[in-house]
Parts: structure tokens; sequence; C-alpha cells
């Protein structure tokens, strides 16, 4: 049994529509189904990304606390140094303070 579809209005972009006609074609579908499928796709790379992007934070929260442990017992005198550094390039490479 057939889901029903949600009828919406949706604009294009002359070039975005251009390029989503030709994609149709191509792949023998109609505009509509390459929507959804393009829809489809970006959805599911969006979750992807975001357990990707938690990934990452989980390596960097390890890292950071790895190498605070380290500093701290092996290199005490450093510390202060390093994250006054580490503010700097903060400010430098990404415009945060």
């Amino acid at each position: 049994m057939k889901r029903p579809f949600v009828q919406r209005t949706v604009r294009f972009d002359p070039h975005q529509f251009a390029q989503l006609e030709e994609l149709a074609e191509q792949q023998g579908r109609s505009i509509a189904d390459a929507l959804r499928l393009a829809i489809a796709h970006y959805i599911s790379g969006q979750q992807i990304l975001s357990e990707s992007q938690l990934r990452h934070l989980r390596v960097t929260e390890f890292i950071q606390i790895a190498m605070d442990a380290i500093i701290r017992e092996d290199h005490p005198d450093l510390r202060d140094h390093l994250i006054a550094q580490t503010d700097l390039r903060m400010e430098q490479y990404h415009g945060a303070r």
C-alpha cells in the first residue's frame, strides 16, 4: 500500500531547477522522485555527519583531558604558557577569544 504524500509548493533558483531537471532526466526519474531522493540523501547525510561530529568531539575531549593530565604531572611549569599560546592561536586562526 502506497503512503500518501504531503503536497507543498517549493520555489527554486532557476539554475538549481535546471540541474535538478538534468539529473532527473539522466536517472530516468520524475523531478519529484529526484527531489525526494535528494532530500532523503541529505537527511541521512546529516545524521551521519552528526554522529561523526559527536565522535570527533569525544576524541577531542579525551585528548584534551589526557594532555592536561600529562602536562600537570610532567611539565607543570609550561601549563600557563601553553594556555596563553592556545588563546593567541584561537584568536589568530579562528577569530575566537
